[in-house]
Order: C-alpha cells, then structure tokens, then sequence
C-alpha cells in the first residue's frame, strides 16, 4: 500500500475514467500499474479501453493530479489499488468493484468486520434512536459501523460509534475524501477520519454529484458483513444498498415500525422481499457470527497474527492459555470484572483495532462475554483456545 513509484501511474489511470472493468484486467494481466502505463496505447485498446480514456491516459489532468498527490502527501491519507495486496477482501467480490479508493485515516478498518447502518435523511426522533441505539450496541460488540455520512439516519450511526472511547466508524463518501456532504458535516467527517476511515472512489476536490452517490451505495454495501435499514421511504437510497447488499451475496436487516409511518413502508418492503426482521442488534450479530469471525481471523493474520484455526469442541473443559502470543496477552489482560477497551490497550499495547478483530473472534467462540462496551472473561476457557 502506498508505493510511491505507483502512485502517479495508479492516479493517471484512474483519472483516465469510464468503465472500471478494463484497467482493473490490465492491472491483473501486467501486475501494476506502472506496468500498464508502461504497457502502450495498443496494449490499453487491446484491453478495450475507449477513444476517451486512451486519450485521458496520454494526455493526464495535470491539475487533479498535482491536487491527488499534494492530499497524498499528508499523514494518514492513502490510495489502495485493486493491485494492492491491502485492498478490501469484501470489496473484491462485489460486481463492480472500484478501481481505487482514497482513505483518510486507518485503511485496517477497510478489513475489520462491518455493518451498515442505513435509512432515511429525515428520520422520525423514533428512528434516529433506533439508528443511535443499534450502532452504539453494534460498536460495543467490537463491529464498525459504515454509513455514508448524510444528514439523519446515517449521522446518528456515525455518532453513535464516536460515543464509545474504542468504537470505530467508517463513512463512504460520494465526494472526494476531503469533501463534507452536506457541508455541515465537515466537522464529522474530520472525527471520523481521526476516530475510523473517510473512504471515496472519488480523487480529492470531487464535489457533490447526483450520480456518484447510488455508486457509492456500492462500496458501502461491499465493505459491510451485512445491511441494517433503519428508516426508509419507498424509493430511497437506503433500499438501492439493501439491493446492491443483496447482489453481493450479504445479509440485510430491516427494523420494522408503525403502519402509519410511511418511512416504515421501505423496511416493511424489504422484510417482505426476504430481510431479516430484527428488534436488536444482538439479532444482527447472531447473524453475521461465522462471516465476522472468519473476516476479524483475516484481520489479525494481516497484522501479524499465528494463521492457525481454532478446533471445534463440543464440551467446556480447564482452562487453558492461548498460545498465540498476542491473544495470551489479551487473556492475561481481561479479568472477571468487566474491563473497558481503553484499559486492555494500555495493558496490551495493542491498537483498539487489533483487540476488537481479536475480542471479537473469542466472543463469538463463546470465550468473552461483552456488555456495554466493556469486556470479561467466560467462567470457563476451551481448550481451543490453544490453537490462537
């Protein structure tokens, strides 16, 4: 992630523009991209680019590319390619997946197991609660919350992540990375960006467009394990990233509400298409369980953890420590009183996103038990445990 030798040619190729598919072959087939631009118009024709974006590729904007690599520059700001080893695992497997994406803040987050909470703009004071109240359990459980960052629905999921000391949040925006929408958020998004990751397929300096946001309901939809439409009206952006969830093969959830609430009848249409009807967060995790596990195990092997698996046991027996170096200092770390996130890292000197991928693969094993953001030790360990 962030070679600088591949930096111009990735930004060159994707302000060339126009279909994804294409440059996306040419990166697979020649390994990098600055392979491909080394490659030549007829390797790029070849490959089916148009008239367009051939002449995009010779003929670079200079001035957004100056602009791309001057925001580059700063700290914590990235540009993951679909070369790029570091490139969401989720996000691959969408339909269309984005060229790049530039990351404000922690791309590890881009990795660890996600929800997105979304609804309507102008939600009912019921359903901005309902929004605050799953996303805030949702965090305390060790999952990020990924919305787009617009006014109701999905400002009170971000927030809600931002209320916990270790909750961890991710807005996809349909701007550029460095663009509040509405302006009104910009304060947001800079917490957010500080706290979790601003994420956009769009270069620095994008405005707002009307076309760029049901796209960007795709990146939101791939990042996640699964969908929680809170509020939503009968034609909404909401259900177009219930659908693209869907196309992605991912589970969506729908929160149910009064028949006289016609922001209720796009959650109600979903439930009745095949989403799951949930009445707390607790049904969305137990639903998303083995995905969350295995993509928090994907987390920790990237970061440096042991890759073997836990065995399967049926019974409770003594216990016994990990061997996993990382996970046996977590063990050591908890206790029988529960123990908030902020104190394990200053016991573990481990990353809040390190020990959540981790808390989260020992809770859903049965191992650690959770509540309000705080963490404990079961009254008994499994013998698995030793293969962490």
């Amino acid at each position: 992630m962030d070679d600088r030798q591949q930096i111009a040619p990735l930004l060159k190729l994707l302000l060339a523009g126009g279909p994804a598919a294409p440059r996306r072959q040419l990166l697979d087939n020649l390994g990098s991209p600055r392979q491909v631009m080394a490659a030549g118009r007829a390797t790029w024709r070849a490959a089916g680019l148009s008239d367009a974006q051939l002449h995009a590729l010779g003929h670079p904007d200079e001035e957004a590319l100056q602009r791309s690599q001057d925001w580059l520059a700063l700290p914590r700001h990235h540009l993951i390619g679909w070369h790029d080893p570091d490139y969401p695992s989720l996000l691959r497997r969408i339909p269309s997946p984005p060229l790049a994406l530039f990351v404000d803040g922690d791309p590890d987050l881009l990795w660890h197991p996600g929800i997105a909470v979304v609804g309507s703009r102008s939600p009912t004071a019921g359903g901005r609660d309902n929004a605050h109240a799953f996303a805030r359990a949702l965090a305390a459980a060790g999952i990020t919350v990924i919305s787009g960052m617009a006014a109701g629905v999905d400002a009170a999921a971000h927030e809600a992540a931002l209320s916990l000391p270790a909750g961890t949040t991710i807005a996809v925006l349909g701007t550029g990375p460095d663009v509040a929408y509405p302006n009104s958020h910009h304060g947001l998004r800079d917490r957010i960006a500080a706290r979790g990751a601003v994420v956009s397929e769009h270069p620095p300096g994008t405005g707002a467009l009307p076309s760029h946001f049901p796209s960007r309901n795709r990146i939101l939809a791939g990042l996640a394990l699964g969908t929680l439409v809170v509020e939503a009206a009968e034609r909404s952006g909401a259900l177009i990233t219930a659908r693209q969830t869907t196309e992605s093969g991912r589970d969506v959830f729908a929160v149910p509400g009064s028949i006289h609430n016609p922001l209720a009848r796009g959650c109600h249409r979903l439930i009745r298409e095949g989403a799951g009807l949930v009445e707390s967060a607790q049904e969305v995790l137990a639903a998303v369980g083995p995905m969350a596990a295995e993509l928090a195990r994907a987390l920790h092997h990237r970061l440096g953890g042991d890759e073997a698996e836990p065995e399967a046991v049926s019974e409770p027996e003594e216990i016994t420590e990990p061997a996993d170096p990382d996970y046996k200092k977590l063990w050591e770390a908890l206790g029988h009183d529960p123990t908030p996130m902020d104190l394990l890292v200053d016991r573990t000197g481990l990353t809040a996103a390190e020990l959540s991928s981790m808390l989260l693969v020992m809770e859903l094993d049965g191992r650690v038990s959770v509540e309000h953001g705080r963490y404990t030790r079961k009254t008994w360990f499994l013998s698995s445990t030793a293969s962490l």
